[in-house]
């Protein structure tokens, strides 16, 4: 996996001021962790946006604030609901030798080669992401699921099949590991389920945005730091 790295400067403009940051071209920031105060910071928004499109929130970051390093990883990012830029982003450090807990994607792989496709049949991912833990320089980017086995109606496939690398595991060893991760359908049941719920039932599965559903900053939202203290977010 590719190292990702952000450089970082300190920010002084807090509050309402950092509209002029955006207006600049300029993400407004903050890195929480440790024992230390959460750090304003602010960076160069195209180069933050590969970022947050790389990393996505679970994928280490390896931030220069001032000078100094930090291994992070992006705990909220904050979108313009109009325009779709990014407008605010919330790191949260890690150590390299500590195990930490992150949602990564289930991506079906071998579309069109399973018999059950070959017959007709549809397959749909129920479930879009696993939680796991792993040290940072084992977690993976996503969890890769083959489907290629699937060959009726009968056949689906749980959290129980999914082969984890070295070094990872479920984050909750009580996790339900009989949660379905997808299925195999009739596509005239399909029809039917679509017909029933006036065009609602889809036979794809949506995948949420990266980047959508945060809670603005403008709300002042809490963030809770590692040592378990909740914290205004400076702005």
């Amino acid at each position: 996996m590719n190292e990702i790295s952000l450089k970082l400067d300190e920010r002084s403009q807090l509050g309402k001021k950092v509209t002029t940051l955006r207006k600049d071209g300029v993400v407004p920031s903050i890195v929480y962790g440790g024992k230390s105060d959460p750090i304003a910071t602010q960076s160069p928004f195209m180069e933050t946006t590969k970022v947050v499109h790389a990393a996505g929130k679970h994928t280490p970051v390896h931030l220069t604030i001032d000078g100094k390093k930090k291994l992070a990883i992006i705990k909220s990012i904050d979108v313009d609901p109009v325009k779709h830029a990014l407008r605010h982003v919330a790191f949260h450090t890690i150590k390299q030798n500590e195990t930490i807990a992150t949602e990564v994607p289930l991506i079906l792989v071998g579309n069109g080669e399973s018999e059950a496709e070959r017959a007709g049949l549809v397959i749909l991912q129920a479930l879009e992401k696993a939680e796991i833990k792993a040290r940072p320089a084992d977690l993976p980017e996503a969890l890769e699921v083959s489907i290629v086995h699937l060959a009726s109606t009968d056949d689906k496939i749980t959290l129980a099949d999914i082969v984890l690398p070295d070094g990872v595991e479920f984050a909750d060893t009580e996790q339900d590991t009989g949660l379905v991760v997808a299925n195999v359908y009739e596509p005239s049941a399909l029809q039917a389920a679509n017909e029933a719920a006036g065009g609602d039932a889809e036979l794809t599965a949506d995948v949420p945005a990266e980047n959508g559903g945060d809670t603005p900053q403008d709300t002042q939202a809490e963030e809770v730091k590692s040592g378990g203290k909740a914290q205004s977010e400076a702005k």
